[in-house]
């Protein structure tokens, strides 16, 4: 009996870690703080990483959402890419800053409102206030 019980605790235990293992990248990357710094031209928000985002800084990642245009425009090679619906994005008030992220395309992409998936470098970004706080390199569309 108690064989059976342990069997059955390890292909649980097996079956939740092969779900944890096909999670999406956004819900280790919720796991950011902010402190106020300021620069040359007033207050600022910096990117507080936590440790387990830093130990995914410069590892492969897959990260899918939806293609937000950049700068008013589609650029096929550099997209952000938000986890949330475009409606949705984090200047529309549903999430924050780290629901989004710049991708950096290998191959050049065609624009689409559906889901996309993406693979590449992840990148942390907490010095250049021009750039989005994570950055993915190297990037490829997955099917």
């Amino acid at each position: 009996m108690m064989k059976k019980i342990l069997v059955s605790l390890f292909f649980v235990a097996g079956i939740a870690f092969a779900v944890k293992a096909q999670e999406s990248v956004w819900g280790s990357l919720s796991e950011v703080s902010y402190k106020i710094s300021e620069d040359e031209w007033g207050e600022l928000y910096v990117p507080v990483f936590s440790d387990n985002i830093k130990s995914l800084e410069g590892t492969v990642v897959e990260a899918d959402g939806y293609i937000i245009p950049f700068e008013g425009m589609f650029k096929p090679e550099h997209i952000i890419l938000s986890g949330l619906p475009i409606a949705e994005c984090f200047f529309c008030g549903a999430g924050g800053p780290e629901t989004v992220m710049e991708v950096l395309l290998t191959d050049p992409i065609k624009y689409t409102s559906n889901r996309v998936r993406v693979r590449g470098t992840l990148n942390l970004n907490s010095d250049d206030p021009e750039k989005l706080m994570y950055i993915l390199t190297d990037a490829q569309l997955l099917d």
